[in-house]
């Protein structure tokens, strides 16, 4: 037996070989170039950001992420675990598009949405079918658990919500008050939410998937919507087209981790989204003091413009990171501007209460005399007018 046998022999006996991707970064594709990342790295690396990627769970100990994810809470449930096929096969690609953009950031995964493949989902979307969504909590879906994700989230000092999700593409049914609550609050504390458009705008009667509804949490003030661009700049064709759509990112042909320790290529939103809420953290890396308006503000200034200042297909344009970052770096503060004027609430001047004089009978009585009169007079013009027209009909007979 020669040396090559050997060494074949050997590698059949230890098992199938590791592949050079687990080992390695996801590859670096055109949505570097896009971005314009490598000169954004110039600037800033995400250091001191934490990002919350809310999501279907992350399989922190991919080899990609180095002890740069956190693990938070499960507010989905529905019985899967790290190692099944159907945890954390979205969020693990998701998160990987953060740090491809801000390699010094952390995530912090929250479990909020169930993977396609996930048992739990395809009950309670059978069930669905057949009834209500408000429903389907019946069959186990749990109620709030994407306004539990974003509270949990900004509680554990989160700067930007990343949130690859939508309305029914994700089982959502759309519009919820305590998710909007959450929202609010998450503004309130200055953190920056993003969230994907939505991968229903296709205009192909084929396509299964095409419906263009009003995504949520993509609509709810306050949430930047992030819509997907292809590599010449233009919509890719899936991309909703709605006016909650603020900025677009690279959304085709996207490598990113997989949940099995090496790394696919996808389209979508999804990763467009991603993309963006790393070169937010970017931005907060290079100046902490931004509010979330000026982020929004900053991306909408900087972003690669269409042919006109806004459409519903790319919102401002397609992100600029090196732009926007730069300019982050160069904003101020945004500070609340006292009132210096005369106070008229709590402790401001105050007056007698004011008294009004008592209606003089007299003027009662002429005004209701008036009125009386203009009535009949009206009354009266009316029945004249009646009388006239029927007589000129009966002339044209």
């Amino acid at each position: 037996m020669n040396v090559l046998q050997i060494v074949t022999v050997a590698a059949l006996l230890a098992g199938p070989a590791v592949p050079a991707a687990v080992t390695a970064q996801a590859p670096q594709g055109w949505e570097q170039t896009a971005l314009r990342v490598p000169a954004a790295h110039r600037l800033a690396q995400g250091k001191g950001v934490t990002v919350a990627v809310l999501d279907t769970g992350v399989v922190a100990g991919h080899p990609e992420f180095r002890g740069r994810v956190t693990g938070g809470p499960d507010y989905i449930g529905g019985g899967a675990r790290p190692g099944q096929s159907y945890w954390g096969e979205h969020g693990t690609s998701m998160t990987s598009s953060v740090l491809k953009v801000a390699p010094q950031s952390r995530v912090l995964s929250v479990r909020v949405i169930w993977d396609h493949l996930d048992p739990a989902r395809k009950k309670v979307d059978a069930f669905i079918k057949e009834n209500d969504f408000k429903s389907a909590e019946k069959v186990g879906k749990p109620g709030n658990a994407l306004a539990k994700g974003i509270h949990y989230a900004v509680d554990k000092g989160a700067r930007v919500i990343s949130m690859s999700l939508g309305s029914d593409e994700w089982g959502w049914g759309g519009y919820e008050d305590d998710t909007a609550a959450a929202v609010d609050y998450a503004l309130g504390k200055g953190v920056v939410l993003l969230a994907s458009s939505g991968n229903g705008g296709s205009t192909d009667r084929n396509d299964v998937d095409a419906n263009n509804v009003v995504s949520y949490p993509a609509a709810y003030p306050g949430v930047i919507g992030v819509a997907a661009s292809g590599p010449t700049g233009r919509r890719a064709d899936f991309s909703q087209v709605h006016t909650y759509t603020t900025i677009a990112a690279p959304g085709i042909d996207i490598w990113a981790a997989n949940n099995r320790g090496g790394h696919d290529n996808g389209s979508g939103t999804s990763p467009a989204c991603a993309l963006a809420a790393g070169t937010v953290a970017l931005m907060l890396s290079r100046n902490p003091d931004l509010t979330p308006r000026q982020v929004r503000d900053i991306l909408v200034r900087t972003a690669k413009r269409p042919t006109v200042s806004y459409t519903t297909y790319l919102g401002f344009g397609v992100i600029d990171a090196a732009a926007a970052v730069q300019a982050a770096g160069t904003a101020k503060a945004a500070k609340a501007v006292p009132y210096k004027g005369k106070k008229y609430f709590g402790q401001g001047p105050t007056d007698r209460p004011t008294v009004n004089a008592p209606l003089d009978p007299d003027y009662l009585i002429i005004g209701g005399g008036a009125a009386g009169i203009g009535l009949l007079c009206l009354v009266g013009a009316f029945f004249l007018l009646r009388r006239r027209s029927s007589a000129k009909s009966g002339r044209r007979r």
